[in-house]
């Protein structure tokens, strides 16, 4: 559709921490609110991520039901849930010490809450948090069982890539094999190669490479994370791409003054409009996506 462009919100993660920013909305009630106010600024995609009561991180098919219920209740916006889950809660053992692993097991519970998309993260990374090394284990045959239940489901992927090998390895062969129909939805996550072994920064010229070998068919949204959260967007929208934007990926509006959702949002609405292009509602989005509309 053209010149409309795609919004993302991201508004919590599996990593980032309340006492990091009092405006994270962790909850199901704090989430829901968030993602109506966001709606109404401009987004037309939430990318969910479940915490427990004690705010940690979970991909328990319950609380993602939950979630995904009062947001349907107040918001006709995209719901997207992640089977990434995040670094603590139910998501994490130990399997020696000073390494742990985000459980394969957990991680597909998010396929389970009724979601229109998830996230297909189809590689293996060593993430470093809090002094700790943790693997993310999504090996080839790990990703044919990911496929099988996204199948199953009927659940649409956002293929989410930190760097080219991300997206030639296993979601070419998956995209090529017939799992996935066009258009197919390509997440370039840049900027966080401090905390992820093999990811990406964000310049001009990695984004440009990346989308120089996007398969026939897809459309690609751009996540910045932190400090490259609006560089990478704004590129995105000049390259014909689609963004993505929240405290998931940026707790700052501005150096030192701590962002809300909603307000990250807002900002990226106006540099979409001053650059040409408006932002795309749910219903443009669902139709963009190749997606049921509501009540189809």
């Amino acid at each position: 559709m053209k010149n409309k462009v795609i919004i993302t919100v991201a508004p919590t993660g599996g990593m980032a921490k309340k006492s990091q920013n009092l405006n994270l909305p962790t909850q199901p009630d704090e989430i829901a609110a968030c993602v109506k106010r966001c709606a109404d600024e401009g987004a037309s995609i939430v990318a969910v991520h479940a915490r427990r009561p004690d705010d940690q991180a979970t991909c328990d098919a319950a609380i993602y039901r939950d979630i995904n219920a009062r947001i349907r209740a107040v918001s006709d916006i995209i719901i997207n849930n992640s089977t990434g889950g995040g670094v603590d809660g139910d998501m994490t053992r130990e399997i020696e010490p000073g390494l742990h692993e985000i459980m394969f097991a957990e991680r597909m519970k998010g396929l389970d809450a009724g979601a229109e998309m998830a996230t297909f993260d189809a590689h293996t990374v060593l993430a470093s948090f809090g002094g700790r090394e943790i693997l993310v284990n999504t090996s080839p045959r790990r990703c044919d069982a990911m496929a099988a239940k996204f199948i199953e489901t009927g659940i649409k992927p956002e293929w989410e890539c930190f760097c080219l090998p991300h997206l030639m390895q296993d979601p070419l062969r998956l995209i090529n094999g017939g799992f996935d129909k066009p258009p197919y939805w390509i997440n370039f996550v840049l900027g966080g190669e401090r905390g992820f072994q093999n990811a990406s920064p964000y310049t001009p010229e990695v984004l440009d490479h990346l989308v120089a070998h996007l398969p026939t068919g897809a459309l690609f949204c751009v996540s910045g994370i932190g400090k490259a959260q609006f560089p990478a967007t704004t590129h995105a929208v000049l390259a014909g791409g689609h963004v993505r934007v929240g405290l998931e990926d940026n707790l700052y509006i501005a150096p030192g003054e701590l962002a809300t959702n909603e307000r990250l949002v807002a900002k990226m609405v106006r540099i979409i409009r001053e650059l040409g292009y408006e932002p795309a509602t749910p219903t443009e989005a669902r139709e963009m996506l190749g997606l049921p509309q509501l009540g189809a």
